[in-house]
């Protein structure tokens, strides 16, 4: 074989090109100001203790999911800039206008969120503790904080930051992502989810995830660091399963270890351990150490009155698979969080599912979650965000799915059975054909099921000036209210 001369060798573009690389990334790793570009190096977020070696795990089982990939999120992803004005009403002030929806909320008793209402009354008037909080479920869109982390923004902006409220322990897909507050998360977490791979417990928290790790694996949560929203935290709250043999919990707020919380006990049985810090900027770090841990989520709020807003994210679900959940544990983590208002934003999946599953089946589902759900927390209201339109090529044409339209009257219904509100996103988006002029205006996505960012913000933004709306004329009642 001939050899080739050193000279030609080294003087070759591959070669000049990997070399090119190498420097760039060492001026990277030598410059601090260029960190976010690092490729030698792993990011690292905090304690101030050397990083321990994750103990090996044994192989996953047929109920886990291994999450391989780390999840590092500290930057909002809404598509309009800061997206809501901040109001910071008093009681002395009336309503300004917010914009009308192209639809109102569908409401035939008028009367489906007053306790809602009377909350955000509460709040509005700054009284102690008043706290309104909203759990919103739903699916892929959910999952990114589309729509939900725009309804967060524009309440907060009108009644008040009260925290950024409940998020997973870990990423359970890697689309999951939560704006205005800062997420990280190390790779090897194992993941149980209602869509599955199951856990036979049915003891998913509060989100439909739970979280099996061993020693070494680590996740923080703290406050974002810039914009408007996201900024301050009065308390942490870390949802567990105590059980015989587990292993421990380190807990650090701000780079100092705060507890270790060790989580066996005699039998399973689900724990929660609140940490409260001066209201303002912090980190919070879980470390796993010893044994098996198991763990749900982590809540972030406010001392402040205020609206929190629980973005619940489920990749791939329909609002049936929420009576996978074990009832009484269900129950028992939604009167934990004492909700005013249950938001339920499904039906993307369902419209795959196609005839396959009939409608007075999905009907008969749906109303049992909706009602399981109002007796859990009978103080909260339900408000029910119906599916976009979908299309798909047929016969080589572009056009909306036929299914949609029944799954949305079917959504509306179970609505008006069990006393939620509704909102028709269907309609407001223009009805039949609506997806196919979405894609072409940049407001759908490619898939033509789900929307961009543009357009999820837009949707967000129509309900929330339907529950303003809605909200006016619930003061403007003459002393029908109840009394406060």
């Amino acid at each position: 074989m001939q050899r080739v001369p050193e000279r030609v060798f080294f003087e070759a573009k591959p070669v000049l090109a990997v070399a090119l690389a190498l420097v760039l990334a060492l001026v990277a790793e030598l410059v601090p100001a260029l960190e976010p570009v690092r490729v030698l190096s792993a990011v690292k977020r905090a304690p101030s203790e050397p990083e321990a070696a994750p103990s090996a795990p044994p192989e996953a089982t047929e109920g886990e999911a291994v999450l391989e990939r780390s999840a590092i999120v500290s930057e909002a992803r809404l598509s309009a800039d800061e997206s809501a004005p901040v109001v910071a009403l008093d009681r002395l002030e009336s309503l300004p206008d917010f914009g009308e929806p192209p639809r109102p909320l569908i409401d035939p008793s008028g009367r489906a969120l007053d306790q809602f209402f009377a909350s955000l009354d509460r709040t509005r008037r700054r009284d102690a503790g008043a706290t309104t909080r909203v759990l919103h479920y739903g699916d892929s869109l959910i999952v990114s904080d589309y729509v939900s982390g725009t309804l967060r923004r524009r309440m907060q902006g009108v009644f008040g930051d009260g925290g950024h409220g409940y998020q997973l322990m870990a990423n359970a897909w890697p689309a999951y992502f939560h704006n205005d507050v800062f997420r990280f998360a190390t790779a090897g977490f194992r993941a149980s989810r209602i869509v599955g791979p199951e856990t036979k417990d049915g003891l998913y928290g509060l989100g439909g995830v739970t979280f099996r790790s061993y020693s070494g694996l680590r996740a923080q949560f703290g406050t974002e660091e810039k914009g408007t929203f996201g900024r301050s935290v009065s308390r942490f709250v870390v949802s567990y399963l105590e059980f015989p043999g587990a292993g421990s919990l380190e807990v650090w707020i701000d780079g100092a270890q705060a507890a270790i919380i060790d989580t066996n006990g005699p039998s399973p049985r689900v724990m929660r351990r609140e940490f409260s810090v001066p209201d303002g900027p912090h980190r919070f770090e879980i470390v796993t150490r010893g044994g098996e841990t198991r763990t749900f989520g982590v809540v972030m709020e406010r001392d402040e009155p205020g609206v929190v807003w629980d973005a619940l994210g489920i990749q791939g679900a329909r609002i049936r698979f929420l009576d996978k959940i074990e009832p009484e544990h269900f129950a028992d983590e939604l009167r934990w969080r004492d909700p005013k208002l249950v938001v339920f934003e499904f039906g993307t999946n369902e419209s795959g599912d196609g005839y396959a599953y009939p409608m007075p089946e999905y009907q008969r589902t749906m109303q049992e979650v909706l009602r399981r759900v109002r007796a859990a927390v009978p103080s909260a209201d339900c408000l029910i965000i119906g599916t976009m339109d979908r299309a798909r090529v047929e016969d080589g044409q572009v056009t909306s799915m036929k299914i949609i339209q029944l799954i949305v009257a079917e959504q509306e219904k179970a609505a008006a059975e069990v006393g939620c509100a509704y909102f028709d996103t269907y309609q407001a988006m223009g009805g039949w054909g609506s997806m196919p002029a979405w894609v072409r205006r940049g407001l759908g996505q490619k898939d033509m099921m789900h929307p961009t960012g543009v357009g999820a913000d837009r949707i967000g933004t129509w309900v929330f000036q339907a529950l303003m709306q809605s909200y006016r004329a619930y003061n403007e009642r003459p002393a029908t209210k109840d009394s406060e």
